[in-house]
């Protein structure tokens, strides 16, 4: 009866996400039958986005858990594919709603990066500086993820506006083929070189330990309660389509703001981890989160939305236009020099907060 308790008192919050799953497919027509109401939509909208955002950030709960119980850097990729895991399903969910949106999967994309590069890293310097001053990590590890990520990014969002065998911002058939093993083959090249040979990149040796001294819990519980949190944010990213579109279409709100979300639902729970690791002076830790969430968000998620666009006839433009275009090549080029020197204070977190603050001012303009 205790370890019931204790079950109920802890993971309320599957119950709660269960049950408004279980209210949108049986009254889902009728809640969204009132979205001309800016007040009802605006309720909706909460509800949805709050419920989906607190599953998500029980995924990321969870997947801590089998970090302490695994250790680096076992732990951060849990988390990252975790997190790479919802964010495909949410963006399959989304696209498959409604009108076809060519757009949605680069626009995820950028403003996972932008999140993630800018937003995350940003917060993560600014916070980690102000309170210990300087902080240190392996230059190494830095090294090996951006120089995956940036050809990568280039390849998926840049290259597609400059081929020419197909119009628009898009690839053709075998550009395509390639970018899916290009981008696999790299991730799994990867993997092998982060917990294989030279997983040494990727801790720092002096870096205080103390949050993997904890009591150990079994790692089957975890597991399955994160496989279980899951469910309820995939299933509710679709009814989440429902006000995004309406706001699209006849509020006129920026196309980009289905991307938008989707990366705020995603990125959010990790940005809380890597700032809370970064005060704790863990910045390994921190950068092995974002750069990691980065590079799987790319390495991962185009080969699956490139495939899921051929299982349902629908067309997927990838490369970027006008100031999106300038901000990634600026983010990348501002990550470079950030993560060049195997110390970090918070002037870096500075610049890349005001970064940030230029994607969400760009965004609100266009």
């Amino acid at each position: 009866m205790d370890a019931l308790k204790n079950f109920l008192r802890k993971e309320w919050l599957l119950f709660v996400s269960v049950a408004t799953v279980a209210a949108f497919w049986r009254w889902g027509n009728e809640l969204f039958a009132g979205l001309s109401n800016p007040l009802w939509l605006a309720l909706v909208f909460l509800w949805l986005f709050s419920v989906i955002l607190a599953s998500a950030l029980a995924v990321v709960r969870h997947a801590d858990a089998l970090a302490e119980r695994l250790g680096e850097p076992y732990g951060t990729l849990i988390l990252t594919l975790s997190v790479t895991a919802v964010e495909v399903m949410s963006i399959s969910a989304v696209m498959l709603h409604g009108a076809n949106n060519p757009t949605l999967v680069r626009d995820t994309l950028f403003a996972v990066v932008m999140i993630i590069l800018n937003g995350m890293v940003g917060l993560s310097l600014l916070v980690g500086g102000l309170r210990h001053a300087e902080q240190h990590y392996n230059l190494q590890g830095a090294n090996a993820f951006l120089g995956v990520i940036i050809p990568l990014a280039v390849f998926s969002l840049i290259m597609p506006d400059f081929t020419q065998t197909t119009p628009g911002p898009r690839l053709s058939a075998h550009q395509q083929i390639f970018l899916i093993v290009m981008s696999a083959g790299l991730y799994c090249a990867f993997l092998v070189i982060q917990t294989g040979r030279h997983r040494g990149f990727f801790t720092l040796g002096d870096e205080p330990i103390e949050h993997f001294a904890k009591v150990r819990e079994p790692i089957f519980p975890h597991a399955v309660l994160l496989l279980a949190y899951m469910i309820p944010v995939v299933s509710l990213a679709e009814k989440l389509a429902h006000p995004i579109d309406y706001l699209v279409e006849t509020q006129h709100f920026p196309d980009a703001l289905g991307g938008l979300v989707i990366a705020l639902l995603v990125a959010t729970p990790e940005a809380l981890g890597a700032a809370k690791a970064a005060m704790r002076n863990h910045l390994q830790r921190s950068m092995n989160i974002f750069l990691g969430s980065v590079l799987s968000t790319i390495g991962l998620t185009i080969p699956a939305m490139i495939i899921m666009s051929h299982i349902t006839g629908r067309g997927l433009d990838l490369g970027l236009e006008h100031t999106d275009f300038v901000m990634l090549l600026l983010t990348l080029a501002v990550s470079v020099v950030t993560f060049a020197s195997g110390r970090t204070n918070i002037l870096q977190g500075i610049v890349h907060l005001l970064l940030f603050l230029s994607y969400v001012l760009l965004l609100i303009e266009g």
